[in-house]
């Protein structure tokens, strides 16, 4: 969604909260564990050539207002728009993503802005493209409109022999880590994701959130330290679900987002 080995502290961070107890709060405790509806996510990724970054932005800033207007009408939930700040050669440099809580509502929101794009701009022809289908049953989020986020994305393979089918080490360890971050105004949004149609391995999770600026970076980054130093054993529980050596990162800088 630079590399940094933030959720290799991550790791360590959740199994402490988990083991050591310190996600005493209950009103956390409760939000974290309780199970959600679903969401499906499309999230539209391009390389774009860096001659027609400028146009390509200016491309998604013509589509916010017809995509605050799904989101009134409950067509969808999310949308945002991000500009990739650890570059890689032939990687995506931008993206878009917007959540429904339906695939029925998703893809009537993917034909809209398909049908949209059929007439437009040399910019999407000239770049590179992926894309993912995803959902999820841990996030959350404030509603509002921001344009100071920084997205991270965690993307982990499964570890061979891997088993947490109630997800409750899930939600004791980075749910909850990701539920205190959101409470104390540190992100803006969370998602852990997993694709529903499969591009990558089964099994793959993606561990989602936007950032409340820059600062928002430092609080996540300041509250790794200080708490994969209490109790690093605690690891051992979530280590047991994901490969290391799967593991990429991404960071973007989000342009826009609005969330209902």
């Amino acid at each position: 969604m630079s590399k940094q080995v933030f959720l290799a502290g991550f790791i360590v961070c959740a199994g402490v909260l988990a083991s050591a107890g310190l996600y005493g709060n209950p009103v956390v405790a409760q939000s974290a564990a309780a199970e959600k509806p679903a969401v499906y996510t499309y999230v539209a990724e391009w390389a774009v050539p860096r001659a027609m970054w400028a146009d390509y932005q200016k491309q998604m800033e013509a589509e916010v207002d017809s995509m605050k207007k799904a989101v009134a009408d409950g067509t969808i939930v999310s949308f945002g728009d991000f500009s990739v700040l650890n570059h890689q050669e032939g990687a995506p440099t931008h993206g878009s993503w917007f959540s429904a809580t339906s695939m029925a509502n998703l893809m009537k929101m993917l034909e809209a802005r398909r049908s949209a794009a059929a007439s437009t701009s040399p910019v999407l022809a000239a770049s590179k493209h992926w894309d993912y289908i995803l959902t999820s049953t841990n996030h959350n989020g404030h509603s509002g409109t921001f344009t100071n986020g920084y997205l991270r994305v965690a993307r982990w393979s499964a570890k061979a022999g891997s088993n947490d089918a109630d997800g409750k080490i899930l939600k004791s360890t980075m749910v909850a880590v990701l539920e205190k971050l959101l409470a104390d105004g540190a992100i803006h949004s969370y998602t852990v994701d997993e694709e529903i149609v499969h591009s990558d391995d089964p099994g793959t999770m993606f561990v989602v959130f936007v950032a409340n600026g820059a600062e928002g970076l430092d609080k996540f980054d300041a509250a790794v330290t200080d708490l994969r130093k209490n109790n690093p054993a605690g690891a051992a529980a979530y280590g047991t679900l994901v490969d290391a050596h799967g593991h990429r990162d991404t960071l973007a800088r989000v342009s826009t987002m609005t969330n209902k």
